[in-house]
Protein backbone atom coordinates (compact mmCIF):
# COMPACT_ATOMS: atom_id res chain seq x y z
CA UNK A 1 0.00 0.00 0.00
CA UNK A 2 1.27 3.50 -0.75
CA UNK A 3 1.16 5.94 1.67
CA UNK A 4 -1.96 7.42 3.30
CA UNK A 5 -3.07 10.85 1.86
CA UNK A 6 -4.34 12.80 5.56
CA UNK A 7 -6.60 14.98 3.11
CA UNK A 8 -8.69 12.82 0.92
CA UNK A 9 -8.89 9.66 3.55
CA UNK A 10 -11.82 8.65 5.32
CA UNK A 11 -12.12 7.12 8.38
CA UNK A 12 -13.52 3.75 7.08
CA UNK A 13 -10.44 3.91 4.54
CA UNK A 14 -7.95 4.68 7.60
CA UNK A 15 -9.55 1.71 10.02
CA UNK A 16 -9.68 -0.51 7.31
CA UNK A 17 -6.25 0.26 5.99
CA UNK A 18 -5.60 -0.38 9.78
CA UNK A 19 -7.11 -3.33 9.86
CA UNK A 20 -4.45 -4.74 7.05
CA UNK A 21 -1.65 -3.49 9.34
CA UNK A 22 -0.82 -0.14 7.96
CA UNK A 23 0.52 1.77 10.55
CA UNK A 24 0.51 4.92 8.61
CA UNK A 25 -3.26 4.82 9.31
CA UNK A 26 -3.41 4.07 12.26
CA UNK A 27 -1.32 7.16 13.00
CA UNK A 28 -3.48 9.15 11.03
CA UNK A 29 -6.19 7.76 12.86
CA UNK A 30 -4.62 8.87 16.27
CA UNK A 31 -3.73 12.02 15.22
CA UNK A 32 -7.01 13.19 14.07
CA UNK A 33 -9.10 11.39 17.12
CA UNK A 34 -6.89 11.26 20.39
CA UNK A 35 -7.39 14.35 21.49
CA UNK A 36 -11.22 14.31 21.15
CA UNK A 37 -11.14 10.82 22.99
CA UNK A 38 -9.09 12.28 25.66
CA UNK A 39 -11.79 15.14 26.34
CA UNK A 40 -14.45 12.74 26.70
CA UNK A 41 -12.53 10.81 28.90
CA UNK A 42 -11.91 13.32 30.87
CA UNK A 43 -15.17 14.76 31.72
CA UNK A 44 -16.73 11.50 31.64
CA UNK A 45 -13.79 10.47 34.57
CA UNK A 46 -13.09 13.30 35.65
CA UNK A 47 -8.74 12.18 36.33
CA UNK A 48 -6.53 13.10 33.58
CA UNK A 49 -4.46 9.80 34.70
CA UNK A 50 -7.53 7.63 33.60
CA UNK A 51 -7.88 9.74 30.88
CA UNK A 52 -4.60 8.99 29.23
CA UNK A 53 -5.14 5.23 29.80
CA UNK A 54 -8.63 5.35 28.40
CA UNK A 55 -6.73 6.71 25.20
CA UNK A 56 -4.01 4.19 25.27
CA UNK A 57 -6.66 1.28 25.26
CA UNK A 58 -9.13 2.95 22.59
CA UNK A 59 -6.33 2.92 19.90
CA UNK A 60 -4.92 -0.72 21.20
CA UNK A 61 -8.63 -2.07 20.91
CA UNK A 62 -8.48 0.11 17.39
CA UNK A 63 -5.12 -1.43 16.28
CA UNK A 64 -6.39 -5.04 17.75
CA UNK A 65 -10.12 -4.87 16.50
CA UNK A 66 -10.01 -2.78 13.00
CA UNK A 67 -10.68 -5.98 11.36
CA UNK A 68 -14.51 -5.86 12.93
CA UNK A 69 -15.72 -3.05 11.28
CA UNK A 70 -18.14 -3.10 8.76
CA UNK A 71 -17.91 0.09 6.46
CA UNK A 72 -22.08 -0.97 5.43
CA UNK A 73 -22.84 -0.54 8.87
CA UNK A 74 -21.50 2.88 9.22
CA UNK A 75 -19.10 5.52 9.15
CA UNK A 76 -15.99 5.04 10.95
CA UNK A 77 -16.40 7.71 13.46
CA UNK A 78 -19.47 5.92 15.48
CA UNK A 79 -17.41 2.31 15.15
CA UNK A 80 -14.77 4.51 17.14
CA UNK A 81 -16.52 6.11 19.34
CA UNK A 82 -18.23 3.17 20.26
CA UNK A 83 -14.23 1.38 20.93
CA UNK A 84 -13.44 4.73 23.02
CA UNK A 85 -17.08 4.66 25.14
CA UNK A 86 -15.72 0.89 26.12
CA UNK A 87 -12.17 1.64 27.25
CA UNK A 88 -13.85 4.45 29.31
CA UNK A 89 -16.66 2.95 30.87
CA UNK A 90 -13.82 0.33 31.55
CA UNK A 91 -11.45 2.53 33.42
CA UNK A 92 -14.84 3.88 35.21
CA UNK A 93 -15.87 0.26 36.11
CA UNK A 94 -12.32 0.54 37.99
CA UNK A 95 -13.01 2.89 40.74
CA UNK A 96 -16.48 1.59 41.53
CA UNK A 97 -17.55 -0.78 44.30
CA UNK A 98 -18.91 -4.23 43.92
CA UNK A 99 -22.10 -3.90 43.27
CA UNK A 100 -24.52 -5.36 46.25
CA UNK A 101 -27.40 -7.92 45.46
CA UNK A 102 -30.20 -6.37 43.49
CA UNK A 103 -34.02 -6.86 45.35
CA UNK A 104 -36.45 -9.23 43.27
CA UNK A 105 -38.65 -6.78 41.65
CA UNK A 106 -41.03 -7.94 38.23
CA UNK A 107 -39.38 -7.72 34.74
CA UNK A 108 -39.87 -4.87 33.34
CA UNK A 109 -38.89 -5.94 29.63
CA UNK A 110 -41.19 -6.24 26.86
CA UNK A 111 -42.75 -9.85 25.89
CA UNK A 112 -42.08 -11.37 22.61
CA UNK A 113 -44.99 -8.94 20.42
CA UNK A 114 -43.32 -5.99 21.78
CA UNK A 115 -40.00 -6.82 20.97
CA UNK A 116 -40.77 -8.19 17.36
CA UNK A 117 -42.29 -4.91 16.50
CA UNK A 118 -39.32 -3.21 18.04
CA UNK A 119 -37.33 -5.14 16.45
CA UNK A 120 -39.06 -4.34 13.44
CA UNK A 121 -38.93 -0.66 13.68
CA UNK A 122 -35.59 -0.71 14.38
CA UNK A 123 -34.53 -2.73 11.11
CA UNK A 124 -36.75 0.05 9.09
CA UNK A 125 -34.95 2.51 10.57
CA UNK A 126 -31.16 1.17 9.96
CA UNK A 127 -32.40 0.18 6.38
CA UNK A 128 -33.66 4.53 6.21
CA UNK A 129 -30.17 5.36 7.70
CA UNK A 130 -28.55 3.68 5.26
CA UNK A 131 -30.42 6.17 2.73
CA UNK A 132 -28.36 8.93 4.18
CA UNK A 133 -25.51 10.81 2.52
CA UNK A 134 -22.49 9.62 5.07
CA UNK A 135 -21.56 12.55 6.55
CA UNK A 136 -25.19 13.16 8.23
CA UNK A 137 -25.26 8.75 9.40
CA UNK A 138 -22.30 9.95 11.19
CA UNK A 139 -23.76 12.85 13.13
CA UNK A 140 -26.72 10.87 13.84
CA UNK A 141 -25.18 7.30 15.17
CA UNK A 142 -22.91 9.52 17.31
CA UNK A 143 -25.66 11.25 18.88
CA UNK A 144 -28.58 8.89 19.01
CA UNK A 145 -27.07 5.67 19.27
CA UNK A 146 -23.96 6.89 21.05
CA UNK A 147 -25.51 9.05 23.22
CA UNK A 148 -22.89 12.26 22.20
CA UNK A 149 -24.59 15.87 23.09
CA UNK A 150 -24.37 17.96 19.90
CA UNK A 151 -21.38 19.98 21.50
CA UNK A 152 -19.64 16.26 21.67
CA UNK A 153 -20.00 15.40 18.37
CA UNK A 154 -18.80 18.40 16.94
CA UNK A 155 -15.44 18.16 19.25
CA UNK A 156 -15.86 14.46 18.58
CA UNK A 157 -15.66 14.83 13.99
CA UNK A 158 -13.26 18.76 14.43
CA UNK A 159 -16.66 20.46 12.99
CA UNK A 160 -18.26 23.35 14.31
CA UNK A 161 -21.43 23.06 16.35
CA UNK A 162 -23.57 24.93 13.63
CA UNK A 163 -22.67 21.91 11.46
CA UNK A 164 -23.75 19.79 13.25
CA UNK A 165 -26.91 21.06 13.73
CA UNK A 166 -27.38 21.46 9.94
CA UNK A 167 -26.32 18.05 9.05
CA UNK A 168 -28.76 16.46 12.14
CA UNK A 169 -31.49 18.72 10.69
CA UNK A 170 -31.10 18.08 7.16
CA UNK A 171 -30.72 14.12 8.05
CA UNK A 172 -33.75 13.76 10.34
CA UNK A 173 -35.62 16.02 7.55
CA UNK A 174 -34.89 12.96 5.01
CA UNK A 175 -35.36 10.35 7.45
CA UNK A 176 -38.65 11.19 8.23
CA UNK A 177 -38.97 11.85 3.82
CA UNK A 178 -38.04 7.78 4.09
CA UNK A 179 -40.30 6.74 6.72
CA UNK A 180 -43.16 8.39 6.38
CA UNK A 181 -46.12 6.01 6.00
CA UNK A 182 -44.12 2.87 6.92
CA UNK A 183 -44.22 3.52 10.44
Amino acid sequence: MGPVNAAGATDADLIQRTAGGDRDAFELLYRRYARSVFGLALRRLGDRARAEDAVQETFASVWRSARSYRPDRGPGAPWLYAVARNAIVDRARGRQEPPTEVPDTPSAEAGPAERAESSWVSWRVHRALEELPEREREVIALAYWSGLSQSEVAEFLGIPLGTVKTRTRSALARLADVLEGEL
